[in-house]
């Protein structure tokens, strides 16, 4: 079967019917066959997924199918699917089978979409190289000894390596856009407040949030408008209409952007990844954008104050998880505080253990003001100054990622230096704002690495029509 690039392709080769939903479908299933050492699914739906697409293949044939038929899509796995293990990847959560549809799903599935799997995850999407998992590292599908990212790491490569047309993750401090960088995808973090968060597995609550991974702008802009909206059981929600954002991509106007000079001097940057972002500015320039530099002296603070707010909600959100409410229940345990104690121990790896370690400090009642009180006073610090910028230009463009993918392994040792792989997204989730990763770049090591795209909030129309005309007008010199 032939690469489809959008799923507008698809759905015209059904009408045409030189495919069917089935035979997509069987494509898939042997892709997912071939390349599951990648390890990016936990779990395929193969009969069922035929089953649907049959289903589908009847709709069409009688005029009536939704505007997502012949979408394959896989979902992370910390999205609840009726009658389906959702087990964001952990042990606490092992076999515990969803008794609800999340809303995202449920939307989905209204649009006619197959779910063909569920997809790999840091645990708890707490990381960013898919080296968390309770299941084993997911590998990237360019270079095997490399990082997918994460901690969307199973959904970035089974679009990658063309196992499903699309998949969502969630984002809560870049784990959409950094393993879409890593892996040479499209992904898009929505404004919070735009996808429901009902039926997905929290991290930190007022971070996170679901967004699409495709291998075009299209397909994600047709997917935001099928799961955007408002909804009764997320309070959060914007409670405005949906524009039809796969209707408004053809807007080629002069922008004005700004980028951050902290942040092309910055150390941790590669070489090639600040050349090529130079190399862009000057293109935009002369394609006549307004492209100017902006001090933003928070950049420091980013990474520190996001680690204390969301470790904090993690703290707060996964001590439901206590052997006695749900979750998993050491079988070691005789009383109740070893019930308490073994199950979490057990239950819970070693990065989600240490984010709950470190929230559980800032929260208390000795640290309280000192940590997260601080942290939430630079947060609004940090929002002020971004909503600024933005006051006077349309988009900040930046890095998605400060390197290529890294090598697994490498900086599992040094929390640190992964939580520093995330300097570059976080804001976007510390402000609450919309961002993509537009997959832009190779670099010398053969590498994908994207170009990072923020707006102001629910900008989502202007952002993905931007993308798709920088795609559009890709060169050599880029």
């Amino acid at each position: 079967m032939k690469h489809y690039h959008t799923l507008y392709e698809i759905q015209n080769d059904l009408a045409e019917k030189r495919v069917s939903c089935v035979s997509i479908v069987q494509h898939y299933l042997q892709q997912i066959e071939q390349k599951q050492h990648l390890n990016a699914f936990l779990e395929v739906y193969n009969q069922e997924a035929l089953d649907r697409a049959l289903q589908i293949d009847a709709k069409i044939a009688a005029g009536a199918a939704g505007k997502l038929h012949g979408l394959v899509i896989g979902l992370k796995d910390v999205i609840s699917y009726q009658g389906h293990i959702v087990s964001a990847s952990s042990k606490m959560l092992e076999g515990f089978k969803a008794i609800y549809n999340a809303t995202v799903t449920q939307r989905l599935l209204d649009a006619d979409a197959i779910i063909i799997g569920r997809l790999n995850c840091d645990e708890f999407a707490m990381g960013g190289s898919n080296e968390n998992s309770a299941y084993g590292n997911v590998l990237n599908a360019l270079d095997e000894t490399k990082v997918p990212g994460g901690s969307s790491g199973g959904s970035a490569v089974a679009v990658q390596a063309g196992m499903c047309h699309a998949a969502l993750g969630t984002d809560t401090g870049g784990s959409i856009r950094q393993p879409a960088s890593f892996t040479g995808i499209f992904g898009l973090k929505p404004t919070y407040g735009l996808v429901s968060r009902w039926g997905v597995v929290a991290y930190a609550s007022s971070f996170d949030q679901v967004g699409p991974m495709t291998n075009s702008v299209e397909d994600a802009a047709l997917i935001l408008e099928t799961i955007a909206g408002p909804d009764n059981y997320d309070s959060t929600l914007v409670q405005t209409e949906v524009p039809q954002y796969s209707q408004l991509l053809g807007n080629s106007e002069k922008v004005r952007i700004a980028y951050y000079p902290e942040v092309l001097q910055h150390e941790g940057l590669d070489a090639n990844i600040r050349k090529q972002m130079e190399l862009l500015i000057e293109q935009l320039r002369a394609d006549g954008h307004v492209v100017e530099p902006v001090s933003f002296p928070y950049l420091d603070f980013l990474v520190p104050t996001y680690y204390v707010l969301t470790t904090a909600e993690a703290s707060s959100n996964l001590s439901r998880y206590d052997g006695v409410h749900y979750g998993y229940r050491s079988p070691d345990a005789h009383t109740a505080d070893e019930v308490y104690t073994l199950s979490r121990t057990q239950g819970f790896g070693k990065e989600v253990k240490r984010r709950i370690m470190l929230g559980t400090f800032v929260l208390s009642a000795g640290y309280y003001d000192a940590y997260y009180g601080k942290a939430q006073k630079a947060r609004r610090l940090i929002r002020d100054a971004t909503l600024q910028v933005l006051s006077n230009f349309d988009f900040v463009i930046l890095p998605s990622a400060p390197t290529t993918a890294f090598t697994i392994g490498e900086k599992v040792t040094d929390p640190i230096a992964m939580y520093l792989a995330d300097i570059f997204t976080v804001q976007a989730n510390l402000t609450g704002l919309p961002a993509v990763s537009i997959p832009m770049w190779k670099h010398p090591n053969g590498l994908p690495f994207g170009l990072q795209l923020m707006g102001n909030k629910f900008s989502e129309s202007a952002l993905l029509a931007f993308s798709k005309q920088l795609l559009g007008n890709k060169s050599d010199k880029i």
